[in-house]
């Protein structure tokens, strides 16, 4: 892998190649991807997904939409951070080319930006609902139907594939999706490969898959371009590695801190949980002070994501080279010294909030709306290209928005675009959309 073409500012329908050195400086080209992410319906739609518990009434609790802020937050400081070290190791990137620490700042920050935005309505409980559905429900009478990656591809539905499909993906007026450099789009991948072949291994790029079979075609372009694809292996790209700590370090500690708030933990175990990760830079009579527990956890949380944020850096420059190779295979705070603590984060917000009855009895709920969804616009799609369609189907088909036109496609692409369609509602449209559809509501 080459920087220099790892940074690369091509976009979907160039004609021709765009140098970082003819860039307006008021208004750079990773600096506009953040803007089309955030200007974009489906991530506004994140405003009202879940992040820790579905449906929750509690100001304390993050949706999707501050999630992502904060993850891109903490991605932009990683990539300046990494990107000033970068470019002191290879100057010419800066004296040649042009470019800035602040351009490793931005693609991280575009990229952290997006990396929830196909996830469907509920959380992680909603990807695997459409997975059941393939799996064990209705939809498993359209396994012979389709070649064996593009069942995969629903059996395993997969918010990261949905959510590079919503980057790159043309339809009226928006041509090339959100036409997003090449650079941000290969950040935002993190795991380059398709649904199948399986095959379990150590590697942390291994763990998903990150493309539906509809977007192969602009997934390999995008990995050509950049660099990232060696005979039959893709390799992620060296900054999707900070987009993955970027996320890890907000829902360990943001989520961790959330559970606090509202009374799930134990605001004891705040300090137990983070000592070793702030005991350098917390000031006692400042902590001492804050008179509420909010004020006193969240000072624990900035410390806490400060030291991360500076620890991962330095994992990421004394690995650069490894990774560069495609041999890095872990994710970067599995090489935290601070690994342990973090694990044990992790566990009692499992075991506490994940776990915890509201947000058990709220999936339970999810998956009964996503199945009912499911079955309802498959089945409405499937009887009007047979031509046996009722006046309900009929109405049905009304409800999808203007812009999905699924009419006249062949099997695959209706039922990953019935689930497309509904990985875009957020909890509460879905909510509507399923007692509408059962005569709940009027």
């Amino acid at each position: 892998m080459d920087w220099e073409q790892l940074l690369s500012l091509k976009r979907q329908g160039d004609q021709t190649k765009r140098i970082r050195k003819e860039q307006d400086e008021n208004r750079l080209g990773f600096e506009v991807d953040y803007d089309r992410i955030i200007f974009s319906s489906e991530f506004r739609s994140l405003q009202d997904k879940t992040q820790v518990i579905p449906l929750s009434d509690s100001d304390f609790v993050h949706t999707r939409l501050t999630h992502s802020l904060e993850v891109s937050v903490v991605g932009r400081s990683l990539g300046r951070k990494v990107g000033s070290k970068i470019l002191l190791k290879y100057p010419h990137l800066k004296e040649t080319h042009g470019y800035q620490s602040n351009d490793f700042g931005a693609i991280v920050a575009s990229a952290s930006l997006a990396h929830d935005i196909g996830n469907p309505p509920f959380g992680h409980s909603g990807e695997k609902s459409i997975g059941q559905y393939f799996k064990k429900g209705n939809g498993t009478k359209h396994a012979t139907e389709l070649t064996k990656k593009e069942y995969q591809d629903l059996c395993d539905y997969e918010g990261n594939a949905n959510g590079f499909k919503i980057l790159t993906q043309s339809r009226v007026g928006r041509e090339g999706g959100l036409r997003l450099s090449y650079a941000t789009l290969g950040a935002f991948v993190k795991y380059p490969k398709e649904s199948l072949p399986i095959k379990p291994t150590n590697n942390v790029s291994d763990k998903k898959f990150g493309v539906f079979q509809s977007e192969v075609s602009v997934f390999n372009d995008v990995f050509n371009e950049l660099g990232l694809i060696d005979n039959d292996s893709k390799f992620r790209h060296p900054l999707a590695f900070l987009v993955e700590a970027a996320d890890d370090i907000c829902y360990t500690i943001i989520d961790f801190e959330d559970g606090i708030n509202l009374g799930l933990i134990e605001e004891e175990f705040a300090l137990e949980y983070l000592i070793n990760l702030v005991r350098d830079s917390i000031n006692i009579d400042k902590y001492n002070s804050l008179t509420n527990k909010q004020d006193r956890v969240s000072y624990l949380r900035a410390l806490a994501i400060n030291t991360l944020i500076n620890e991962v850096v330095e994992i990421f420059i004394s690995n650069e080279e490894e990774i560069l190779k495609g041999n890095f295979k872990s994710s970067l705070l599995d090489k935290s010294k601070f690994s342990a603590q973090i694990n044990d984060i992790i566990k009692l917000s499992v075991s506490n909030i994940y776990q915890s009855k509201e947000v058990i009895e709220k999936e339970i709920s999810g998956y009964n709306i996503i199945n009912k969804l499911l079955d309802t616009f498959i089945i409405s799609l499937n009887n009007y290209e047979e031509g046996t369609e009722s006046s309900y189907d009929k109405l049905i088909l009304h409800l999808l928005p203007n812009h999905i036109n699924l009419k006249g496609s062949n099997l695959y692409d209706r039922l990953i675009g019935v689930c497309h369609f509904i990985s875009s509602m957020s909890d509460s449209q879905a909510v509507t959309m399923y007692k509408k559809i059962t005569g709940h509501q009027f």
